[in-house]
């Protein structure tokens, strides 16, 4: 990258403005925000996104998944008049989960946005398109890494009729935001079309915080793993059923989530097993419950670690519901493999942080992202700043101006690293 631009920073102060005004939107009464996609607010955000992209000069896209873009097109070179006409994608997402925080996927995209303001206001000319991308339902309110998935060709139409949140809030939401089965599925760009993408995230964890680290180059990106398991025994009276002639549902989905933490802290400590939702039926005081579904997640960083994990988690299920005198159903919801973060770009961030004078650390990522569905589409990369006591998907989750503003130089600075 020639001298001139290694000194090139972001307007921390019109990027405050910016997140800000977008904080607003949505706002809980704790300071969070309560974002879920196609909600009124999130709706909102959009609006606001589209319009404050189209004051500042550049162009504004959506695609039939209804993520929504800032465009900065190339500025043809008078050494190249041939300009390559890729795309490097620099985002996240808008949507948040229910009564979250400001900084989950909004920094990323603020981050995003000011990247290209800054690109555009100081005429640089690169060989490729800059755009900055808000991508639909990341956080899985009704299909998870939905704008990605549909982006990257691998949005199915069973994952449109039996999605996590169900078909009819699918259906409802997609009305809501003038999408359809089929421009989702028509969302798709070619391999060829894409140079790369790069992500600012916060860490939503601890250890950039307690290692004094300004920022966290990901390393890879965990695979999740997702089930509904229905223990499923028989209703009778509560009181006049004695203890011992019972097939109590809840006995076997309990015991199960109990062995489940137990066996993963013990066989399995790079991964981590979540029983995010319990639901009995009949439900009610006075019978025992016939039946209970358990909304089950893993995650892992390594792919064979992974499918060990799952053949465990299933192996242990049977056997709890066996031991209760349970019937057990399994239902797959879905599966994100394990991505490795693309070596390049891991090493243009690295670069980026030691002219910046940051220090920079390379770690896994717990959390699922938008770029896993982009891996093996193009080169794709993350880095991390650090959350203040490590919260997250809460409105306490905070970070540090200061954190957020070396963040987006970092991602400018490698955003033309790679573009150049």
């Amino acid at each position: 990258m020639s001298q001139p631009f290694s000194s090139l920073r972001v307007d921390p102060d019109r990027m405050r403005e910016s997140f800000n005004q977008l904080a607003s939107i949505g706002v809980t009464a704790d300071s969070g925000v309560d974002r879920p996609t196609f909600s009124d607010a999130h709706l909102a955000a959009r609006k606001w996104f589209r319009e404050h992209i189209e004051k500042s000069s550049l162009e504004f896209h959506t695609d039939g998944a209804g993520n929504h873009s800032a465009v900065l097109p190339v500025i043809a070179r008078s050494d190249s008049p041939e300009a390559m006409t890729k795309t490097l994608i620099l985002g996240s997402h808008l949507d948040s989960v229910p009564n979250g925080g400001r900084f989950d996927g909004a920094l990323g995209v603020m981050a995003a946005l000011e990247v290209l303001k800054t690109v555009r206001e100081n005429g640089i000319r690169l060989n490729v398109h800059l755009e900055a991308m808000d991508f639909t339902d990341e956080e899985g309110t009704l299909v998870g890494l939905l704008g990605s998935a549909a982006l990257a060709g691998h949005l199915t139409q069973e994952n449109l009729q039996k999605p996590r949140g169900g078909r009819d809030k699918l259906v409802e939401g997609m009305n809501r935001a003038g999408l359809s089965d089929s421009s989702m599925l028509s969302a798709a760009r070619k391999k060829e079309s894409l140079a790369g993408y790069l992500e600012l995230h916060i860490e939503q964890g601890k250890r950039l915080e307690r290692t004094k680290t300004d920022i966290g180059i990901v390393t890879a990106i965990v695979g999740i793993w997702s089930y509904r398991l229905s223990f499923i025994g028989k209703a009778d009276h509560a009181g006049s059923t004695t203890m011992e002639d019972r097939r109590d549902a809840s006995l076997g989905a309990s015991a199960f989530t109990l062995a489940a933490r137990e066996m993963v802290m013990r066989d399995f400590p790079n991964c981590v097993v979540n029983v995010g939702n319990m639901d009995f039926a009949p439900g009610a005081f006075n019978i025992v419950p016939a039946q209970v579904d358990v909304s089950l997640e893993f995650r892992s960083p390594d792919e064979d670690e992974f499918n060990h994990l799952d053949k465990a988690l299933l192996e242990l299920a049977a056997k709890e519901s066996a031991c209760f005198g349970l019937e057990l159903k399994t239902e797959f919801l879905g599966k994100h493999s394990p991505s490795l973060m693309d070596e390049k770009v891991r090493s243009a961030f690295a670069e980026s942080c030691d002219a910046l004078g940051l220090s920079h650390m390379s770690l896994p990522s717990g959390a699922g992202h938008d770029g896993q569905s982009l891996a093996d589409l193009c080169p794709v990369g993350m880095i991390f700043v650090p959350s203040v006591d490590g919260a997250s998907h809460s409105p306490r989750e905070f970070t540090k101006w200061e954190d957020c503003v070396n963040g987006a130089n970092v991602l400018l600075q490698a955003a033309l690293r790679l573009a150049m």
